[in-house]
């Protein structure tokens, strides 16, 4: 979780003009008008890009609020429906959406994480404290053994991040002999004493996080040495060799990005004629954090619910920022990595909102159309720069912020932000597409954003898959695709909406936000389809 509240330099001036406004009643009330505009999306199917790497699509939990405990965890003796004490629910819902990699066990938590205290008998697992958020108590029922059963059981892949902040290069080694080393080594003789004979799979482990902030308050220059440290020892003791993922910049902090990538990107950052040395990098990939909500404030977010026009706009700008900040940290890594082999990670990304005062756990949101559009744009940005970006995670996947899923006790709901994943999981694993968008741009007040957000990717079956967002509350848009080569012979859609900006959803009620089928035409190149104001929509064209 991020804590910094530095403002961006770049790109904000809208923001700041809006927020001003966002004080007025009228603003606050105003819901806007329907109209119909005209756009055009030409796009070059012969010309595959880069793949879109389903890691993209990853997700984040962390020990905070009901994260875990609840809404992942209920125990085997809960009368909600479990495996393992995993709640099925939760699991079924997620195995839908295709999730291909989670991180754990943080967030700021990581950084005062224990490993040890989480393996075990349950009854023998020391009691902690959640020092890192609410001060609450920290069972330690969901620990290694149970992320790794949930992971299983959801079909996703291992992100470990290791305790930088308050442990140790041998506690975090230690921790990876735990989790990967053979069955007949003493680190697997103990880890099967606890129930798992094999080594466990972990293709990725964050060194730290935050360390910038609430993991450990370093400079660029003493992460570095850190990292460096860290990287020497970590390692996967079968199997794939380990992929490293080092600290990242909190929003625009450029020259966090270029101090690390000079000092920790390389095992000899400045080889002579002489000495052994490598180039092969030291880390897989370097993280970037960024959060959106109404305005540049960290201590006015807006609310995530009864918002206006005004609020909706200024949420959007900021989540648009998502384009600026991945080119101009890549640019910064091309100096050093003009190959690309380092992938940026945004392995925090999504809608924090202030919660309301009667939030049933910390930093819990209802979840809006807005969440779903603030999704839909952000995943197009991430699949457009799929040559750098090649893993995010949204935070957090339940019941914390920009959550998938919602759980109230026994009861479950999918959020808005989940049918946004539904839908954009045709691009996982897919060639990025380019397309040239034409269409009017979205104004409200001293705001300009493009109306429209759009990401095309082709699969191995010959598909080609468009997801359009519309961002203007207003303004339907008549889209006309233009398809600049091969035959295609058949179009369909599906779309995302809601009456109104600030429509939620609740556990008792039918889900407003199911996607619903399109009317589309397509003859000679031509596909033509009625987007909807205020959308996330998926169009699909076959051969």
């Amino acid at each position: 979780m991020g804590q910094a509240g530095r403002k961006l330099c770049c790109g904000i001036a809208a923001i700041g003009a809006l927020f001003l406004s966002l004080s007025t009643p009228q603003a606050k009330a105003r819901q806007p008008s329907a109209s119909v505009g005209d756009a055009q999306l030409i796009v070059d199917t012969d010309k595959p890009g880069p793949t879109i790497d389903p890691n993209i699509y990853g997700q984040f939990v962390e020990h905070l609020g009901r994260g875990v405990y609840e809404g992942i965890w209920v125990g085997p003796d809960s009368p909600i429906p479990n495996v393992r004490g995993i709640r099925s629910d939760v699991v079924t819902a997620l195995r839908k959406v295709q999730i291909p990699v989670i991180r754990w066990p943080g967030g700021c938590f990581a950084d005062g994480y224990h490993w040890a205290d989480g393996i075990g008998p349950a009854s023998q697992r020391p009691q902690g404290i959640n020092a890192a958020w609410d001060k609450s108590p920290e069972t330690n029922a969901f620990g290694t053994h149970e992320y790794m059963d949930f992971l299983d059981q959801i079909g996703a892949k291992a992100f470990v991040s290791v305790n930088v902040g308050s442990g140790s290069v041998k506690e975090a080694d230690d921790w990876m002999r735990y989790m990967t080393a053979p069955a007949d080594s003493q680190p697997g003789k103990a880890r099967a004493a606890n129930g798992r004979t094999e080594p466990w799979a972990v293709p990725f482990i964050g060194v730290g996080n935050e360390n910038w902030g609430c993991g450990g308050n370093m400079t660029a220059d003493s992460y570095a040495v850190a990292f460096r440290h860290y990287a020497a020892f970590l390692r996967n003791y079968s199997g794939e060799g380990a992929k490293l993922i080092a600290v990242g910049a909190d929003t625009d902090d450029y020259d966090w990005t270029d101090r690390v990538m000079a000092q920790a990107m390389m095992w000899r950052p400045h080889p002579t004629p002489l000495a052994y040395t490598t180039d092969r990098p030291l880390m897989w990939g370097l993280s970037l954090h960024f959060y959106t909500f109404a305005g540049n404030d960290w201590r006015n977010k807006g609310r995530n619910v009864g918002f206006g026009a005004a609020e909706w706009a200024s949420a959007l700008a900021r989540a648009n920022l998502t384009d600026e900040l991945i080119r101009r940290h890549s640019a910064i890594m091309d100096k050093y990595d003009p190959e690309k082999r380092v992938a940026l990670a945004v392995d925090e990304w999504g809608a924090w909102f202030q919660s309301e005062k009667d939030a049933p756990s910390q930093l819990y949101l209802e979840s809006t159309l807005r969440d779903a559009v603030i999704a839909g744009l952000s995943l197009n940005i991430f699949n457009r720069h799929a040559d750098r970006v090649r893993m995010a995670n949204l935070a957090q996947m339940v019941n914390v912020i920009q959550s998938l899923i919602l759980t109230d006790g026994a009861k479950m709901v999918v959020t808005p932000t989940y049918h946004v994943f539904d839908l954009y999981k045709a691009h996982q694993g897919a060639a990025l597409i380019p397309v040239e968008v034409q269409a009017p741009d979205y104004i409200e007040g001293d705001t300009r954003l493009p109306g429209l957000s759009v990401s095309a990717s082709k699969d191995k079956a010959g598909k080609l898959h468009l997801t359009i967002v519309n961002l203007d509350p207003a303004r339907a848009s008549n889209l006309h695709i233009t398809l600049k080569s091969g035959t295609w012979r058949k179009a369909s859609a599906q779309t995302l909406t809601a009456d109104r900006i600030d429509t939620r959803i609740g556990f008792d009620a039918p889900d407003p936000f199911i996607p619903q089928p399109l009317p589309t035409r397509i003859s000679q190149g031509q596909v033509s389809v009625k987007i909807a104001s205020k959308s996330v929509t998926l169009v699909e064209i076959e051969q």
